[in-house]
């Protein structure tokens, strides 16, 4: 048996390898504490919950969906328009996701062809990268510097690469370094996508985790934007429907049109409860964002406080569910820092060479484990003497 050749571009993801030493921690009864993966651990709202709890047991709910209902392309455009102040047009310029993650492996397929450059940056979220190999395609990454705040320098990128450029993909607030982007970098962003021809993809999974009285917006309401690009958005951590699997693609109505083509020879449509949850979701009661919201702030406050106290310095992150510090000097890479602290403290969080060349020395850790658990972990890291 051969596998394609593209597998070559995969091995096994450094979740699977720290899921594996997690399994067998448990199996030995020893404690674990995971703050590897995203995975949000605050339930949707009563009403989501009811909602789609209703629809699951409606018979007429288990056809193929085919398509969106009209009534959710309704419902994102109302909450674009309430949320982002964007206006959309519900039927040519939006169109839902098996979750964000599954776009953004499947949207390279209908822009680049075998060879052709994508630019992303570096660190960045995994697929970021890897849909674009899948579809054959060249990276050029495009590195994030804590000297200029994790932003993206448009003017370091060789005119050549540019010009050979199909798809650009930009996230902020970012995962993992969580900065957030000014004003002034998406006019520049624009102009650029629109002097190379350059379709701009932006991931907006974190928009409303964004802390300290602070707010960000989408990437759509400034003058142009649709002209070059689309926006991703998602309810999994907004809302935590993050198993539901339910995002969606936004903006340029030639672009929206290209995803809902290939979608079309993918799959059959979302399940219907799930689309009746996700209207529920974002035209329903809000005060559930800002709980979410006040939650993950408590969260970060308590661990990078925490850690900050016994020795290891975590600054407190501005956005997102994560929190990116640098790995203690004595580790010459993050892997080894994270097996050795795995090992020590049950404590599990993830390389920063996980998301790219340019995050090792750092490490990621979730937002996603209760206060209590929080300050177990932080004590058992203190009392192992890793630090010393």
């Amino acid at each position: 048996m051969q596998l394609s050749k593209r597998m070559d571009l995969f091995g096994v993801s450094i979740f699977s390898k720290l899921a594996e030493m997690k399994n067998k921690r448990i199996a030995e009864g020893k404690p674990v504490y995971d703050f590897s993966v995203g995975t949000p651990n605050i339930p949707p709202a009563q009403h989501i919950l009811d909602t789609i709890a209703r629809e699951v047991s409606d018979p007429g709910n288990y056809v193929y969906a085919i398509q969106d209902l009209p009534e959710l392309q309704d419902a994102v455009q109302v909450w674009y328009r309430r949320r982002y102040g964007v206006e959309l047009n519900p039927r040519t310029e939006v169109i839902s996701l098996l979750g964000s993650q599954e776009g953004l492996a499947h949207i390279g397929l209908a822009f680049a062809d075998e060879g052709d450059t994508v630019l992303v940056p570096d660190p960045c979220y995994p697929v970021f990268g890897d849909g674009p190999l899948i579809a054959g395609a060249q990276l050029y990454y495009m590195p994030l510097l804590e000297e200029n705040d994790y932003i993206i320098q448009l003017q370091d990128i060789p005119t050549e690469v540019a010009k050979k450029a199909k798809l650009m993909i930009v996230s902020y607030p970012n995962n993992p370094t969580t900065a957030m982007a000014p004003d002034s970098f998406y006019h520049d962003l624009i102009r650029f996508a629109k002097d190379n021809d350059i379709v701009v993809l932006h991931d907006n999974a974190y928009s409303e985790l964004v802390f300290d009285g602070k707010t960000t917006g989408s990437f759509l309401r400034f003058e142009g934007a649709k002209d070059v690009g689309v926006e991703f958005n998602s309810l999994s951590k907004t809302y935590g429907m993050a198993g539901a699997r339910i995002g969606f693609c936004v903006g340029n109505p030639d672009v929206v049109k290209a995803v809902k083509t290939l979608k079309s020879n993918m799959d059959y449509g979302m399940f219907i409860p799930v689309q009746k949850a996700a209207i529920a979701a974002i035209t329903g009661d809000q005060s559930c964002v800002p709980v979410t919201r006040d939650a993950y702030e408590r969260r970060r406050n308590l661990l990078c406080d925490g850690l900050t106290e016994i020795g290891w310095k975590v600054d407190r992150c501005s956005s997102t569910m994560f929190v990116w510090p640098k790995i203690p000097e004595k580790f010459a890479t993050s892997e080894e820092f994270v097996l050795e602290l795995m090992d020590k403290t049950g404590m599990i969080v993830t390389p920063g060479s996980a998301f790219g060349p340019h995050g090792e020395g750092h490490v990621r850790m979730a937002l996603v484990r209760t206060e209590d658990e929080i300050r177990t972990a932080i004590q058992a890291v203190k009392e192992c003497g890793i630090l010393d």
